[in-house]
């Protein structure tokens, strides 16, 4: 089946989602390791205050892929760069990390730890409500007292990241470079929108949906990366042929660390988000708006599903599980590039 006919069979779910109203819009798109995409969209990039269609260019808030896309891309060229090691302690490059005691065990954790999400640090905490200065704020992370407990997905462990990042390389995160069509803070563009936010008051459109990521200027490691299809599948195609990173951080990235992820990604586990059909050697990782990606190397294809499922509300069932694991599925059973 060529791409394309592949594509129309597996964008169907998605399409029936848009066309129940349990969702405003989406895109999917699949690329190869030599760049040959396809892409299929419907639906609405905004429902409230007033409608507007989606597009190919239509920008979304990529939320928790910005883990993988950016920060754990960036923490893999540091060590690349020969000036982090995956197992130093973090405090050897955030000196200031829980200062007053030099004995407390968050300042032993290491990039390894912090990517595969083995910290025992907490899943989330509403930082957004500490105060409005993301200095201030970034300060409180570094010297608050988090409680330990089990291993869990955290955005802590990202939000430490890309303090390490900044660090490293003297700049803010929002200032390292991205491909086309993938940026922090893009400006004047057509954005899908998110939620209604109690906090802000409004429909989110052009800012980051995470209160964290707003609240520390915009972005951080966990979240705050937008992209297009198009943006999101180029550099997909660049893990596919191998010109993103250097062969041992691609190796890194591929293998496991726990009994369901890598270094930053997912890798094909029993109902994970990739679907059942996958082969065993895809990568992965979802966005809390509705986004993800999807890498399978041994197929040679990746594919990308971007929906605004939160707008305009996330207090609402979407199906956004399911419809992940149906595409990918779908997608498994046609292509064999």
């Amino acid at each position: 089946m060529t791409l394309e006919a592949a594509l129309r069979e597996a964008f169907a779910p998605a399409k029936e989602a848009v066309a129940s109203g349990r969702i405003p819009g989406a895109v999917l798109g699949v690329v190869t390791p030599s760049g040959k995409t396809a892409v299929h969209l419907t639906g609405l990039a905004q429902r409230v205050p007033r409608k507007r269609k989606l597009t190919r260019t239509t920008w979304f808030d990529l939320a928790s892929v910005t883990k993988v896309v950016a920060t754990t891309t960036e923490v893999m060229k540091l060590v690349e760069d020969g000036i982090v090691g995956l197992d130093d302690p973090l405090s050897k490059h955030i000196p200031d990390l829980h200062q007053y005691i030099a004995a407390h065990p968050i300042r032993k954790l290491t990039p390894r730890q912090c990517l595969s999400h083995q910290t025992g640090l907490p899943a989330v905490e509403p930082i957004y409500t500490w105060g409005n200065d993301p200095e201030t704020l970034k300060a409180h992370v570094l010297q608050r007292n988090w409680p330990f407990g089990a291993n869990v997905y955290s955005d802590i462990n990202f939000i430490l990241l890309g303090i390490l990042v900044e660090r490293c390389r003297g700049r803010s995160l929002g200032k390292l470079p991205r491909g086309p069509g993938l940026g922090f803070l893009p400006k004047k563009k057509s954005f899908a929108a998110t939620e209604h936010c109690m906090w802000r008051r409004r429909v989110i459109v052009g800012q980051v949906h995470d209160e964290n990521a707003c609240s520390l200027g915009g972005f951080a490691g966990h979240a705050g990366l937008f992209g297009t299809i198009d943006g999101v599948l180029r550099y997909a195609r660049d893990l596919l042929n191998g010109t993103a990173l250097k062969p041992d951080s691609m190796a890194a990235i591929r293998t496991p660390h726990s009994p369901t992820r890598t270094l930053g990604w997912e890798f094909r586990h029993e109902g994970w988000s990739g679907g059942d059909r996958c082969s065993a050697g895809t990568i992965g990782h979802t966005g809390f708006t509705g986004t993800g990606l999807w890498i399978d190397f041994d197929r040679g294809y990746a594919w990308s599903l971007l929906t605004n499922r939160v707008h305009p509300s996330r207090h609402v069932e979407t199906g956004i599980q399911g419809l992940r694991r149906d595409v990918g599925d779908r997608l498994a059973s046609t292509l064999a590039l």
